[in-house]
């Protein structure tokens, strides 16, 4: 992927944004229309569909198609929330911005600066991750990207119509899961993990949006 990108043609990052995220939105992204924005996209989706943790995370219902960017030079991307509602391409049809994804496909030590910031009610926390490690979390989410003062950070980023809207309710369930998963391995009584896992299922489907 990054070979694939070295060579691409990148477009101002303003382009996807509204008034108030061109303020503040100092990037560049791979055109919306660019075949190659769809042909990586699609291996980033092929991925994720092997991964149990991510669906854990997330409980996917719809998934924007991945988008790419590039930061260097100075680009950043002020504190924003992202867009509520956003169009599928081509479809005609929108999905809720539930969970924002962000991919790191360059390693941390070839850029300095480019932190991924996010800001919640115990302060801020920054995140910067090897290559091919994906960070999820609320799309509510107050968030900047740092300025990126040498070097070139590229990443993909996407976001998710989850089936449960409610981010505390998505934590709960995340978070059951992976007790049952562990109880599991360490073989615990088999009718209480049962049990936990009928309960699990029984709170998805009270809250499961379709």
């Amino acid at each position: 992927m990054r070979t694939a990108l070295a060579s691409a043609e990148w477009t101002d990052g303003r382009e996807t944004v509204g008034a108030q995220g061109a303020k503040v939105k100092h990037n560049r992204q791979l055109p919306d229309a660019s075949p190659l924005r769809r042909q990586l996209g699609q291996t980033v989706l092929a991925a994720l569909t092997k991964h149990p943790l991510y669906h854990a995370a997330t409980l996917p219902l719809r998934t924007l198609p991945p988008r790419f960017n590039r930061y260097e030079g100075g680009g950043e991307y002020g504190f924003h929330v992202d867009g509520a509602v956003m169009a599928l391409d081509g479809a005609g049809a929108q999905i809720r911005s539930d969970v924002s994804c962000t991919l790191f496909l360059s390693e941390p030590h070839e850029y300095d600066g480019g932190e991924l910031i996010v800001s919640d009610t115990y302060g801020e926390h920054e995140v910067k991750l090897p290559a091919g490690d994906l960070i999820v979390y609320p799309s509510s989410s107050l968030h900047r990207v740092a300025p990126v003062t040498r070097g070139a950070r590229i990443a993909s980023f996407f976001w998710v119509q989850s089936l449960i809207r409610d981010d505390s309710r998505r934590r709960l369930l995340f978070e059951l899961d992976g007790s049952i998963q562990a109880l599991t391995a360490t073989g615990a009584d088999t009718t209480a993990v049962l049990q936990l896992t009928g309960i699990y299922h029984n709170l998805l489907r009270q809250w499961a949006e379709t």
